[in-house]
């Protein structure tokens, strides 16, 4: 059964930078999509980057876009989230999420349409 395992979150302050990684355990894991989400203490979970596994396909919130970076390492099973500029309002738990079929480009910006997720790593931002 294939796991993503997340690291990398901690505490910085505002303008720091932070880099999560999601590796997933198992062999032959292929999937057709890869996103993170966060969710914030009283917020729904919500929406940051995806990137098809395949084609590299990139796609970011826009309260992100330009600070940071999704990517993958498909030899290594691994995608990251490259956080730059970060700001007090990016604090959250930051969750990384596989879909395993097609899902239109639109619809995998919610979090319904993946089947496996990581156990969150926290990331706060201090001012």
């Amino acid at each position: 059964q294939v796991q993503l395992i997340e690291s990398g979150g901690g505490l910085v302050q505002a303008g720091d930078s932070l880099s999560l990684s999601c590796a997933a355990s198992g062999r032959a894991f292929r999937p057709y999509t890869m996103g993170w989400f966060r969710q914030a203490p009283g917020k729904d979970r919500e929406f940051v980057a995806r990137i098809t596994w395949s084609s590299g396909v990139l796609y970011y919130a826009d309260s992100v876009k330009g600070r940071f970076t999704i990517s993958r390492d498909n030899a290594k099973n691994t995608v990251y989230l490259q956080m730059n500029s970060l700001k007090p309002e990016d604090t959250a738990v930051y969750y990384c999420a596989a879909a395993l079929g097609f899902v239109p480009p639109v619809q995998t910006l919610q979090p319904k349409n993946y089947e496996l997720w990581g156990q969150g790593t926290q990331v706060t931002v201090s001012s």
